[in-house]
């Protein structure tokens, strides 16, 4: 993405043609996760994501890419304006000075950008871009892509962590292992005999995410509890960070569901909350916040009203902003390797598990000239060859498979240089294993007794 001839970043570029879109145009958790990351000191971790969607829009069986021309020009023009860090210094009042600093000297001159071309016809799961940055990351706006650089602690392990003191709330003492304690508080709920058997062995890197955003807002605790396994993992983990804020004078804020069955979710989240209380004496453990989102709208809302269900707030994104009957196209960023190792999000709503790696994506054509479908490698793996017989398989769904004899074989990303603009979809036997090896390995394990 470097300019030619070592031009300042963006030189020659046209801004984007909205001058409504700058790098506030975001959510706020961004940032607050940007500031735990560079606490953290991984704010230069190398990180690889993917753009892409779900589902193609109005019951369709495709889609047609478009807007990257706007994306470029966004990425090339990315920079902080003064008023833009006195703004972000006005509502994040407890962050260090070295933070905005840092924001204020930011671009994407190390970010390399990689595109299906703009017009193309696309699939669900097919990256439609891939980003690979210290830890660049969207949000999702009509097709706008919005680069900021924010923490995606998937990644991290709780030895990882270096920066482990915490202040009381008070000012009066300090914790120097907070991370210990968190880990004492986790081996409790473990223990205890009125929680022992509902749940199993926890996600350590979910453990680390929740523990590092505690140590940057210990006074604004809430999480996204679905990464793994809501109650498996999600839920308790979250309880022992809380716990041990607790110790230290603060209050946790919350959880958010934003997968699965949220009214279940929910209820059994609450029942959890009340056991800690009453385990452990914490008053009004209890009644902490329970938040849901995932695409809600009016309908939902009212169906999950009509049910006995535990949800304090309900968070609205794209359906606030966009008429339902013309929807936004629901795109998603996930990380999917941080320093060459891959991760995956999983997710008990498996259309929300991600496909871990760094990948490669081809069309395969076939003798009339048309296209059979889209496949996806390992970026290591060797390219589909002409007239080879190549076995492709749906993600996650087992028995969806295919051979190929590709007559013509169309690599669909391609890297993006600034002068560059002046449900058939699968995964290669070796990608498909890989997802499913990682996908087992990451998920938490059940315990019966």
């Amino acid at each position: 993405m470097a300019a030619a001839n070592g031009d300042a970043r963006g030189a020659g570029v046209p801004r984007p043609t909205n001058p409504m879109v700058t790098p506030l145009l975001t959510d706020l958790y961004q940032f607050t996760m940007a500031y735990a990351y560079w606490k953290a000191g991984k704010h230069l971790d190398r990180a690889v994501f993917d753009l892409y969607f779900r589902k193609n829009p109005f019951g369709g069986e495709f889609t047609i890419f478009g807007g990257l021309e706007e994306c470029i020009r966004f990425i090339a023009n990315f920079k902080f304006t003064e008023e833009e860090i006195k703004f972000l210094r006005s509502i994040m009042p407890t962050c260090e000075d070295g933070f905005f600093e840092y924001l204020s000297s930011i671009d994407c001159s190390d970010v390399e950008v990689y595109a299906i071309p703009e017009g193309y016809v696309v699939f669900p799961k097919v990256p439609l871009m891939r980003i690979e940055g210290p830890v660049a990351v969207s949000t999702r706006r009509l097709g706008i892509l919005k680069i900021v650089y924010e923490v995606n602690v998937e990644g991290a392990g709780l030895d990882e962590i270096t920066d482990k003191t915490l202040t009381s709330s008070d000012g009066s003492n300090k914790c120097e292992d907070f991370v210990s304690l968190v880990q004492n508080w986790l081996i409790r709920i473990q223990d205890s005999s009125s929680l022992r058997g509902t749940f199993g062995e926890t996600s350590q890197s979910e453990l680390a995410a929740f523990t590092s955003y505690a140590l940057a807002f210990p006074n604004s605790f809430l999480a996204l509890v679905d990464t793994y396994d809501v109650m498996r993992s999600g839920v308790p983990n979250f309880c022992a960070v809380a716990l041990a804020l607790n110790d230290m004078g603060y209050k946790a804020v919350g959880i958010r569901l934003d997968s699965g069955d949220l009214a279940y979710l929910s209820v059994e989240t609450r029942k959890f909350f009340h056991a800690i209380e009453k385990e452990f004496g914490v008053v009004g453990f209890g009644k902490m916040n329970i938040t849901a989102s995932n695409d809600l709208n009016e309908e939902t809302i009212d169906a999950l009203n009509k049910q006995s269900h535990e949800v304090d707030a309900f968070g609205i994104g794209t359906n606030l902003v966009t008429c339902y009957a013309q929807p936004a196209l629901g795109c998603v960023f996930k990380l999917v390797e941080i320093n060459k190792q891959p991760r995956i999000k999983l997710s008990e709503d498996v259309t929300k598990v991600s496909i871990p790696c760094k990948k490669k994506c081809y069309r395969l054509y076939g003798k009339e000239g048309y296209p059979l479908v889209d496949i996806m490698t390992g970026e290591d793996e060797p390219s589909p060859k002409i007239g080879e017989r190549l076995l492709c398989r749906h993600p996650f769904i087992e028995s969806k498979r295919a051979y190929v004899v590709p007559q013509h074989v169309e690599e669909l990303l391609s890297l993006i240089e600034l002068t560059f603009y002046s449900e058939q979809v699968s995964a290669s036997a070796k990608l498909y294993d890989f997802i499913h090896f990682l996908w087992l390995n990451e998920a938490p394990v059940g315990e019966l007794q």
